[in-house]
């Protein structure tokens, strides 16, 4: 499977487009089917940025509405916040695209943007605060890995059965 890894910068050009990075969009054509967007885009929750999703990832994103009476205002309202502002979206011959208003505007996006990789999926940021982001997910992380406990080896017995 093919994964979005590092944080590449671009510019928006007079029209208002960005390119793909190259390797994000050979990640998304290896993992597109026929007849499925390039992307899907929408806001994230959690941060001021863009997430960028394969649509067969951005399907598995719907299992968990199946758990939902589908006239539930629970439903409706997951439904929504997941549906309604995404953007599925093909680029054009070199890679560009033009990414909505409203979208742009939740990631506070002028005239140069950062695409973070995440693994299976990607973030578009504004460039600085792509930087603070990543700073404060790296002291995070580390906080993480330094308060996990190790795994306890078992504790070592007599086979021989002898008493000592």
């Amino acid at each position: 499977m093919s994964m979005f890894l590092g944080t590449h910068q671009n510019r928006f050009d007079a029209k208002g487009r960005v390119s793909i990075p190259a390797p994000f969009r050979a990640a998304l054509r290896s993992q597109a089917q026929p007849g499925d967007p390039l992307v899907i885009l929408r806001p994230s929750h959690l941060h001021p940025c863009i997430e960028g999703w394969t649509a067969g990832a951005f399907a598995s994103l719907a299992t968990p509405l199946d758990e939902y009476d589908p006239f539930s205002e629970d439903h409706e309202d997951l439904a929504a916040s997941l549906y309604a502002d995404a953007y599925p979206l093909d680029s054009d011959k070199e890679g560009r695209i033009i990414l909505p208003e409203t979208l742009r505007t939740h990631a506070a996006l002028t005239d140069e943007v950062s695409f973070m990789g995440l693994g299976r999926t990607f973030q578009i940021w504004h460039p600085a605060a792509a930087e603070e982001r990543r700073q404060a997910a790296r002291g995070r992380a580390k906080t993480l890995a330094t308060s996990r406990r190790p795994v306890s080896a078992p504790a070592a017995t007599n086979t021989a059965g002898a008493a000592e």
